[in-house]
């Protein structure tokens, strides 16, 4: 396969679409729904779909497609899954990039954006999060409601894009799907649901802005899902999210915030979380 390097001044459709093209070619037509897995969930990726050569999936590199940007985050793999749940064709990506790693926010949301191309009409983002709300501890699953983007930016920031997704304006009134939580409830009964905040990172927030996002409504803080959210509304897919709590926010527990719980939080709880994944898709 042809890697194409994204330069800045690029469209980001041009990429999107040609990643697009090769993820049809490798799935054998277009894709039902798109997984991103978050910091430590790489242990789920084997119960959500099987890879190949002998599991009948295909594990691509990001390097291997046009325009993804390679990880640099430990727990992020690079790679992308094509396999079936079921009769859906799904592209189950273990790993996804960051604004705090120097990219743009269209290089944030290549892989969701490209997979929505690809055909996904569901996007199912996964994320660590720090738990503000103390009804959340670490090891609870939490799906996300709804979001704030504290980020400071948007993945539709810039020229207009090409038809037909010209119109930027996208109502994110419900940005996280009532139907596709209710179907998390069905295989997980008594998940509950918070506001995700997201911010640039990568440094963690000190203990004054958790008691300033507590203020502002939100249970959940994090790195990343908002902006693949809103690239993957623009272009109509159906977006659920789900947030392991890895740690206590900043103030709110008794121990450094360190990545390597993050990782190990998201290790103990890969199956667990591959499972829930997993019934959601097979519900679809």
């Amino acid at each position: 396969m042809r890697r194409m390097d994204q330069s800045s001044d690029a469209d980001p459709f041009t990429y999107a679409r040609a990643a697009a093209a090769e993820l049809q070619s490798l799935a054998g037509g277009p894709l039902d729904a798109a997984v991103v897995l978050g910091s430590g969930w790489g242990d789920a990726l084997d119960v959500i779909g099987s890879g190949g050569p002998d599991g009948g999936g295909k594990d691509v590199l990001f390097a291997d497609l046009p325009g993804f940007p390679a990880p640099t985050v430990g727990g992020h793999g690079g790679m992308v899954r094509l396999t079936t749940v079921g009769q859906r064709r799904v592209a189950l990506f273990a790993g996804r990039v960051h604004l705090y790693e120097g990219h743009g926010a269209d290089r944030v949301v290549h892989g969701v954006r490209s997979a929505v191309l690809a055909g996904a009409s569901t996007v199912l983002l996964t994320n660590a999060a720090g738990s503000i709300n103390p009804a959340n501890g670490v090891g609870a699953a939490v799906l996300v409601r709804d979001h704030l983007n504290l980020t400071g930016t948007s993945p539709l920031i810039g020229p207009t894009p090409p038809e037909p997704h010209s119109v930027r304006f996208v109502d994110l009134t419900e940005a996280y799907s009532a139907r596709l939580r209710s179907l998390a409830k069905e295989v997980e009964p008594g998940l509950g649901e918070g506001v995700y905040a997201a911010l640039h990172g990568p440094n963690y927030e000190t203990p004054a802005e958790i008691a300033m996002l507590r203020t502002l409504g939100a249970d959940l803080v994090g790195m990343s899902t908002a902006l693949e959210t809103i690239a993957a509304r623009h272009l109509g897919a159906e977006v659920g999210a789900i947030s392991l709590v890895t740690n206590l926010a900043a103030g709110l527990g008794d121990t450094p915030l360190d990545h390597t719980e993050v990782l190990a939080a998201g290790g103990d709880a890969g199956e667990r979380m591959g499972r829930l994944l997993r019934g959601v898709l097979e519900r679809l």
